[in-house]
């Protein structure tokens, strides 16, 4: 059943244009093409990456934050109360006034008090200052040396000057080393964010995390098997060139060092619009979704494609709201506020 399930899905008719198939993506005379087995590799690269995160936030991020003073604020330890705390992991962690009366008779607290053992329990669990800076210096770390790597993978190819190189030549594109291991390092990186989000941070946007760490594994995944490589190396460039700003003006908030984190906000909140908002549907999804149909009939595989390119600006431009809103609000508040403004809002900001 599996098998034919495999065979049915991997037509060629679904994946290609009409009189192309996978065979002509065999390696042959001295050329190699990518295969979709070479995605097992970015699994244990996910694991290493896990393992190295450990071993930089610990040696390296940490002795950081004391460099630039990070310090953790002192939190209350609540009271144990077996009844309160039952209520608190297995009911909701906000009760209703009903059970909070319902709570003081259990416990003989009054509303007064019970209402506080919640507060000072919700804040206990609040993620520390500590943990939010390491994550933030690994994620900066990462995007910083990855779009270093992608710059120097495309600083020479054709196609990052006239997009219509992209489909020279589609499907046969031979493989290159440098394009191999940005594809196995990117999709290793996000299938470690995949399995370590449960542990990070959680901000309010964590759903459309997942749909974008998801999103962003099958785009990478599915181009790979198709040989839109040439492509996907561009969407990873365009990604990984704001990312990093965003990281470094988080480090730099929860350091306290406010103006340094305002300056570099309005940087990432300007490449971010520009790359985002601009470059990303004008020029990448329209050489995807309009160009193509000049060269070869609209297929599945080319919907497919397309699809997940929307799924993924449908999240920038959720995101680019949210930026908007932080700039509109820095603009407007009178100057005393203005730093608080910033300050509160970038905290909620994901890494996007």
């Amino acid at each position: 059943m599996l098998l034919g399930l495999s065979e049915w899905f991997w037509q060629e008719r679904r994946w290609f244009p009409k009189g192309l198939g996978w065979s002509d993506l065999e390696d042959r005379d001295g050329r190699v093409y990518a295969k979709a087995h070479d995605l097992w590799v970015a699994l244990p690269i996910a694991l290493i990456f896990l393992i190295i995160r450990q071993i930089f936030e610990r040696t390296v991020a940490t002795p950081l934050a004391s460099l630039l003073g990070v310090k953790e604020t002192a939190r209350l330890k609540v009271p144990h109360n077996p009844t309160l705390e039952s209520y608190y992991c297995n009911i909701t962690k906000t009760p209703t006034e009903t059970s909070i009366t319902s709570l003081c008779k259990q416990t003989g607290y009054s509303g007064r008090q019970v209402h506080q053992w919640f507060r000072r329990r919700r804040n206990q669990d609040r993620p520390s200052l500590l943990k939010k800076f390491r994550e933030a210096s690994w994620r900066f770390t990462f995007y910083l040396l990855a779009f270093i790597a992608g710059l120097a993978a495309l600083i020479d190819k054709p196609w990052l000057y006239d997009l219509k190189e992209m489909w020279q030549g589609f499907p046969v594109l031979t493989l290159l080393p440098s394009q191999y291991w940005y594809y196995m390092i990117e999709l290793g990186f996000y299938s470690s964010l995949l399995f370590s989000v449960a542990t990070d941070v959680k901000r309010k946007d964590f759903k459309e995390q997942i749909v974008h760490h998801v999103a962003t594994i099958l785009l990478l995944s599915f181009s790979w098997c198709v040989n839109y490589i040439r492509a996907g190396t561009l969407i990873m460039l365009v990604h990984d060139s704001s990312d990093y700003l965003l990281e470094s003006a988080k480090m730099l908030n929860y350091a306290g060092w406010r103006n340094a984190c305002n300056y570099i906000f309005i940087v990432f909140a300007a490449i971010f619009i520009i790359t985002r908002l601009v470059i990303f549907p004008f020029w990448i999804i329209y050489c995807t979704w309009v160009y193509p149909v000049t060269i070869y009939e609209p297929f599945f595989g080319y919907y497919f494609f397309n699809g997940l390119l929307m799924i993924l600006q449908c999240l920038h431009i959720f995101w680019a709201v949210l930026i908007i809103r932080i700039a509109i609000r820095f603009l407007t508040h009178n100057v005393s506020r203005q730093t608080n403004l910033m300050q509160n809002s970038i905290f909620c900001l994901p890494s996007i």
